[in-house]
């Protein structure tokens, strides 16, 4: 059952995106910077964690949750540091997920060889 709530919720999010890119002016990138922007937003509101405490997966994996991250990051940093910590607080929470998606990226272009699709 954990598995489906993370799919649906997972799924329904990536279907609202899709659904903005399809029918609007949006470009992606604006897309996925308003779901980073959201989900910061409602972290630092405190609505994000119980959402994602019971969507599990699906609301922590997307960009949201990335967003949600890091404005926790921060406002643990900024608790524990002061001002410093919000510059430094919401990289210092996501190092570990930035650092595997450069990685990833590498292994990945090495692996396969980009070509002109004409």
């Amino acid at each position: 059952m954990e598995y489906l709530k993370a799919f649906l919720i997972g799924g329904a999010l990536c279907a609202v995106g899709q659904i903005l890119i399809d029918k609007t002016n949006l470009t992606p990138a604006r897309i996925l910077t308003a779901y980073v922007v959201a989900g910061v937003l409602l972290g630092a509101v405190g609505l994000y964690e119980p959402f994602a405490k019971w969507a599990g997966a699906g609301a922590t994996v997307p960009l949201t949750g990335f967003g949600n991250l890091l404005s926790k990051g921060v406002r643990e940093a900024v608790e524990e540091k002061g001002l410093l910590g919000a510059f430094t607080g919401g990289l210092t929470a996501s190092a570990g997920g930035i650092c595997a998606a450069v990685f990833f990226g590498l292994v990945m272009a090495l692996c396969f060889r980009s070509r002109d699709k004409s």
